[in-house]
This record gives C-alpha cells, structure tokens and sequence, in this order.
C-alpha cells in the first residue's frame, strides 16, 4: 500500500509497475521454457524418431497440462473471493475439494495413458518405432501424472493468497531436478540403467512429484490463510460447479492448441516424419520467445483490471501499449535471432542433412508470424482484463482451429512441405485482424465511458 492507503496497481508509475509485476513471472516461465528445450536436446541425441516420438505425446500432455491449470484457475478464483469475502469457511471447501478434482483428474489420464498410449500414436500414423518409443513415454508421464496435478494445484493455492514467490521455487526447483536427471536416466550416468526416451518421462514426472511435495510443505508451514481437513470431508457439487463455472472456459481455451498439435502432426506425417521433428522442435523453441509475453500478460491482466475497476482510464491505456510494445520488442528478437541462426539452432538438436533441409526454411518461415503475435497476446489479455474473455477464445479458436490447420491441410495439397508452414504467419495476420476489430470495439464500448461520471 501507498502513504495514501491505495494499492500500489493505482499509484506506481505505470512502466515501473508493469515490469515489477511482470519480471517475477517471465523469470519463472523462461525456466519452464528452459526445460522443454533441454528435454529436447537430450532426447534428440537418442535419435530423431525418439524426438518425432516426444513431440507426437504432446497433445497429450497439453490436454492433462490444460485440465490442471483450468482446475486450478477456478480453485484460484473462488478461493481468492471467498477470503476476500471473509468467508473461511468457503474458501477451506474450495481447496478440499481444488485438491480432490486434482486426484480425480489424474486417476482419469492415468487409465487413459495405460490403456491408449499406443492407440494414440497409431492415430497419428506414426511409424511403429516411433509408436513403440512414444507410448513408454507416455505411459510414464500419464500413468504418474498426480505429480504434476497436484504440483499444480498446491501451487494454485499458495498464488490464491498471494504468495508467488513460493510458486517460483516450487516451479524452478522442479525444472531444474528434470534438467539434472534428463542426462542421468536417458543415458543411464553412473548407478542409473540407460532408459532411452522412457528416461526423459521418469525425469519429467521425478521434477513434478518433488515439486508437488515442496509445494505442499509451503501450504502446510506458510499458508495460514486457508485450513483445510480431511476431517468431516465431503465433496460440494455447489464448490465443484462454481470452480468449473471459471475453470471451464480455461481448460478449453489451453486444449486448442492439443488439437491443432494433433492436426499438424497428421499432415505432417504424410510428408515425412522429419517434418513432424521439425515442427515440434519448433514448438519448443518458440517457448523461449513466447513464455516471456506470457509472463508479462499475467503481471499485466490485474494492473488494467485494478486500474479498470478504478475507472483511471489513462493509466489503464498507458499499460496496454506499454506492455505492447515490450511483447512486440521481445517478439523481433526473437524473430532476429531464429531468422539470422536456424541451421546452428537446428543442429543443438543432432538435426540430420534431411532434417536442416527442412527445418531452415521451415523455423525462416514459421517465426514471421512473431511480428504480429506479440500484440495479438497484449490484446487477448487486454480482453481478460476488461471482462471480455469470451473475444480471447475467439481468437484462439479461429487462429487455430478456423484458420490455421485448414490452411496448413490445404497448402499441403501441394505436395511442398514448405508451403505448409505458410500456414502459421497466414494464421498471425487473421488474429491481428480480428484483434483489432475486438480491440476498437472494447475501447469505445468500455473503455470510453470511463470518461463519463459514475
């Protein structure tokens, strides 16, 4: 709070407050990116059908990533209003029963990983040993995946009562231990038996159950604002509505991109599943650039929410093109960079000739949507912000599902492999467009009337 009793989100120089908001969280989520790159890197010197075999489960995991992070969005919600309300009681409720839809949920993606791992790959029309590589992996990821549905969770409801900085240890502890034992189990170091692509999932879910256990100790000795009990425990289908009534349109939102991965690898596949590597050793490289903007769309959403609810129309502005024009400055460099270096980034992942044939034109190509899509994100959480989440959905689905995979399917059809990569900056240019009509119209239909008097 300020000398005059205002939240610091009403007072602070805005830039100054952007980026103390926001730095905390691009750290937390350059580890994540991290992460996923050195998984990679370690898997892609095993061979490129084990890295074709990682990039193929991907769907997969987003789907269980997306059902956690919803679930724990909707924990967030109730539980942050419930205190806010003073309402302990609630607010215990919400985390027994946040907790509970955890263990369920992992119980389901449990089943489904044992019982479908290799249904799964089959569908994408992998080759068998890319089938056989990716469904240990999978299995191990999804058949122990309470690690990282209750890592999720626990650390949900240390950033319901404010205490972020926990989550940051909790998360960076937890990538790093995965970073450490990536080598050490694919490649079986010292007493560990050599695991191959198996040995990147067991480090997977390793980092997630002790990040889970941390997160859990931080709850129980430094979250005193909740007290929740097994004791006298019973399941609320009022609390589970209420969570899903939030958490829903999250878990949707997040599992878009399961589907177009989907999508992508069977159009891919029918080329070569070189391209499928390539695609998804994009994917894991543009994390670098985009979990960044990520972070600072998550310090950004409650500065134009405060200053919103506080009808401080200029400072609510001023955030949204100062934070546009850090997305965008984050985005050109990473633009520079992938279009100036893509044959030395490409061989950090043992990119055979075929594989840099392909993959030059294609990260060339691919990364020119990032001119458009660090505004595009601004927007999206601009949207949030004001109370119009439903118009950021829309734009993911069409950029996505509408416009992308329908593209990429048609380009296909011309039997160019790098035709289809025109797909994504095709994609950027129709959210851009669509980002702009939402954005005028949110400006004059909500944002304007802040001049007026209440």
């Amino acid at each position: 709070m300020s000398q005059t009793g205002e939240n610091k989100m009403g007072v602070m120089p805005v830039k100054r407050l952007v980026l103390s908001m926001s730095l905390p969280m691009m750290v937390s989520m350059l580890v994540q990116a991290l992460y996923n790159v050195v998984d990679s890197y370690f898997v892609a010197k095993v061979s490129e059908d084990a890295l074709t075999a990682v990039g193929m489960a991907f769907p997969f995991q987003n789907l269980m990533i997306s059902v956690a992070v919803g679930t724990g969005v909707g924990v967030n919600a109730l539980l942050s209003r419930s205190l806010g309300a003073r309402d302990q009681q609630t607010a215990n409720r919400s985390a027994e029963n946040g907790v509970l839809l955890s263990v369920l949920s992992a119980l389901v993606f449990m089943a489904a990983a044992l019982l479908f791992a290799q249904p799964f790959f089959v569908a994408q029309k992998a080759t068998p040993a890319i089938a056989q590589q990716g469904a240990a992996y999978l299995r191990i990821c999804g058949g122990l995946s309470f690690g990282l549905f209750l890592e999720v969770m626990f650390e949900r409801l240390l950033q319901a009562t404010g205490r972020t900085f926990y989550t940051m240890i909790t998360q960076g502890v937890g990538a790093i231990i995965n970073i450490i034992m990536d080598p050490v189990l694919i490649f079986g170091l010292g007493p560990f038996p050599r695991m191959g692509v198996a040995g990147a999932a067991a480090a997977t879910v390793l980092g997630q159950i002790v990040a889970a256990i941390l997160a859990l100790a931080f709850n129980m000795t430094r979250n005193h604002d909740i007290q929740p009990t097994l004791k006298g425990f019973r399941p609320s289908g009022k609390i589970i509505g209420q969570i899903y009534s939030v958490g829903l349109p999250t878990i949707v939102l997040n599992s878009i991109s399961s589907i177009m991965t989907f999508g992508m690898n069977l159009i891919l596949i029918s080329f070569t599943s070189t391209a499928v590597a390539v695609f998804n050793v994009y994917f894991k490289l543009q994390s670098f650039v985009f979990m960044p903007v990520f972070g600072l769309n998550n310090g950004l959403v409650p500065i134009v929410s405060y200053n919103y609810g506080a009808r401080k129309k200029q400072r609510l502005m001023e955030a949204i093109r100062f934070g546009s024009a850090l997305a965008v400055g984050i985005m050109l460099v990473g633009l520079v960079v992938i279009q100036l270096f893509p044959a030395p980034i490409l061989s950090l992942f043992e990119a055979s000739p075929d594989m840099l044939r392909i993959g030059v034109p294609a990260l060339r190509i691919i990364s020119l949507c990032f001119v458009f899509a660090g505004f595009n994100v601004i927007c999206s959480s601009a949207f949030q912000a004001l109370g119009n989440g439903v118009l950021s959905m829309v734009v993911s689905i069409v950029r996505q599902l509408v416009v992308l995979l329908p593209a990429a399917f048609l380009l296909s059809l011309t039997g160019n492999v790098n035709a289809v990569w025109l797909s994504f900056p095709i994609a950027e240019v129709a959210s851009l467009l669509l980002c702009v009509l939402f954005l005028r119209h949110t400006y004059r239909t909500v944002v304007a009337p802040l001049d007026k008097p209440v």
